[in-house]
């Protein structure tokens, strides 16, 4: 069993892929529009994104348009999308790049936990946060004594 994040956006679902394969080196797969679909009577605007899948390293998302009379969000709430990355100069990339036009809510910073970890709000209302476990030192382990 696994978890896939489905992401709706309210009409520019095409251009946050297009953001997102930019700022992330992804790219955007198996993308249908509503027109010439058995769904086409969803949207106002047929051209308008019916249903997608975003690639990039390590990451999967589907996403779509919210079609007509669905539910839209302004603000995503409670649920954040998690970026792992395996390097500083990978995390640093990741947040540089959903940075334009978003409001960053905890910049990139070194912490307790000893990971370098931030978070933001895309131009689009998207959550993520950005995690980076520092390698372990000899110097940083704990040693408990009896």
């Amino acid at each position: 069993m696994n978890v896939t994040p489905y992401v709706m956006f309210n009409g520019n679902c095409e251009e946050a892929l297009n953001f997102y394969a930019k700022a992330l080196q992804g790219e955007i797969k198996n993308l249908q529009r509503f027109e010439g679909s058995p769904g086409e009577e969803m949207a106002e605007d047929k051209q308008q994104v019916m249903h997608a899948h975003f690639i990039a390293k390590g990451i999967f998302i589907m996403a779509s348009d919210s079609g007509k009379d669905a539910p839209t969000e302004t603000d995503g709430g409670r649920v954040h999308l998690s970026i792992n990355c395996d390097t500083e100069e990978e995390i640093n990339q990741a947040f540089e790049g959903l940075s334009e036009g978003a409001r960053v809510t905890m910049p990139l910073q070194d912490t307790f936990w000893g990971a370098r970890f931030g978070m933001l709000s895309d131009q689009f209302g998207i959550n993520w946060m950005f995690n980076y476990d520092k390698p372990k030192g000899e110097d940083s382990e704990v040693k408990i004594q009896n």
